[in-house]
């Protein structure tokens, strides 16, 4: 969990497009207040929707906006190499727990700070994750006092105390891969943040949070969902398809280069299309590939992934950011599939420098709140030290601890016969609904474009 060490804030934000170091200093009389006075930016090399494939290539970006970011402050390497890192990972298992404990017998008992820490325990041990998942973030989600719903236990009186808790998990791999590139480029992991959550807390206003609403973030290799109820991230969901995603059916469809479709995609609706044309290019066919993913993604995985979700539950509607929502009509899309209204991000929710204020650094700005936040309340979103060197001499106790836990309930599912590894539904656990053979076969890609093409072109002549 990040400490309070000196007036810098510094997070790097690791994504498929780009890697950002983001630098700020706090406000010496108001502690919440945060001024950003620099940044560092490389284009990501080594990551593949989002996941670490090329630790020498992943690492020299990771020096390269290093070193942007101490050109452009003037701070010493030393001071800047302590940094909170958002990554992203597949698999993501975000699972909901209760915990009960009591707390003073007959007489009621004001709840301690041991008290947090004992409701914590009793909800993780009802925690089934599978042996090589880490339990990146516990996020306590309600609280209740002898049947009572309360807001913040702690110095209250009660005899129960209980406590849901949702724990957002990846795979150990994932996070041992991260926390090496970074340490191998000189810097320090202070804390550790998935990216969805991050550009949550960078894109997200605290009144529309404790309404309800829902933060949907696409980036370059993946699509990151926040579900909020009463100021709390109670979900948390990735999905494998992002902008990298689009660049791909244009060159498809058009059959250009990759670099070139890329150039294409964030000029392909602010050029007129009599231009585009001059230049050789088939500006409506272009236009139609980008409406069919967006289609696919909103209208298959993200509206599956929001079955559960109302419009009743989330009066705060979905919040919009990344660098793929700058897309003209996106958001009218959105609205359509979902029948949910959507505000469409223009800045994060700091101010911040020029060229980094628009919707594709929400994650950069939703490091420095997760810094702000975690300091203010160490049990909002509680990060486990099992694995991470450095951090905690009990590390690998307890790897060991959570390791053997899992192995446990392993083998007890096995003697009751009753886990199916084909069924296995990991309680939110969305992963069963992609097929990475979708996403790395040509021929397949080519035929799916094409279909969703032939569907979309109505909505394409409607919205543009």
């Amino acid at each position: 969990m990040p400490g309070k060490s000196d007036s810098l804030l510094v997070g790097l934000s690791m994504g498929t497009t780009k890697t950002t170091m983001i630098v700020a200093e706090r406000n010496p009389r108001y502690p919440d207040s945060i001024h950003v006075i620099g940044f560092g930016n490389a284009p990501s090399k080594g990551i593949s929707k989002g996941i670490i494939v090329s630790l020498q290539d992943a690492r020299q970006s990771v020096t390269k906006a290093f070193q942007e970011a101490q050109s452009i402050t003037g701070i010493s390497p030393k001071r800047l190499s302590s940094v909170v890192v958002a990554f992203n990972a597949m698999d993501v298992q975000s699972e909901a727990t209760h915990g009960m404990v009591t707390l003073g017998g007959r007489d009621s008992k004001a709840v301690e700070t041991g008290d947090l820490n004992r409701v914590i325990d009793r909800a993780r041990d009802n925690l089934a994750l599978r042996s090589n998942m880490y339990s990146l973030h516990m996020i306590p989600t309600n609280y209740e006092l002898d049947g009572r719903a309360v807001d913040e236990p702690l110095n209250m009186n009660g005899n129960q105390l209980d406590m849901w808790l949702q724990t957002v998990a990846v795979p150990m791999t994932y996070v041992q891969n991260v926390v090496n590139c970074v340490q191998t480029s000189g810097l320090e992991v202070k804390g550790l943040v998935l990216k969805p959550l991050a550009s949550s807390l960078g894109a997200v206003y605290e009144e529309e949070m404790r309404a309800g609403c829902i933060s949907i973030c696409i980036g370059g290799g993946t699509t990151g969902i926040v579900l909020y109820r009463g100021g709390r991230a109670y979900r948390v969901l990735s999905i494998p398809i992002g902008g990298d995603h689009i660049r791909s059916d244009i060159a498809t469809v058009l059959h250009i280069p990759y670099g070139e479709a890329e150039h294409l995609k964030k000029r392909i609706f602010t050029t007129n299309s009599e231009d585009l044309r001059r230049e050789g290019i088939d500006a409506d066919l272009a236009s139609q590939a980008i409406v069919a993913r967006v289609e696919e993604l909103f209208g298959e995985y993200v509206r599956n992934a929001l079955a559960e979700a109302t419009p009743q539950h989330f009066p705060g509607g979905i919040i919009l950011s990344g660098g793929v929502s700058e897309t003209p009509g996106i958001e009218m899309m959105l609205e359509d599939i979902l029948q949910m209204p959507v505000r469409k991000v223009v800045e994060p929710v700091y101010k911040m420098p020029y060229g980094l204020d628009n919707a594709s650094y929400v994650s950069a700005a939703g490091i420095l709140k997760y810094q702000i936040l975690t300091e203010k309340d160490p049990y909002l979103f509680m990060e486990s030290d099992q694995l991470l060197p450095g951090l905690s001499k009990d590390s690998e106790k307890r790897a060991r601890q959570e390791k053997d836990r899992a192995e446990r309930r392993d083998r007890e599912r096995d003697r009751e016969n009753d886990y199916d590894e084909n069924d296995y539904d990991g309680g939110t656990e969305i992963e069963d609904e992609y097929d990475e053979e979708y996403y790395d076969e040509e021929d397949s890609h080519r035929e799916n474009v094409g279909e969703l093409m032939r569907r979309l072109t109505d909505r394409f002549k409607k919205l543009f």
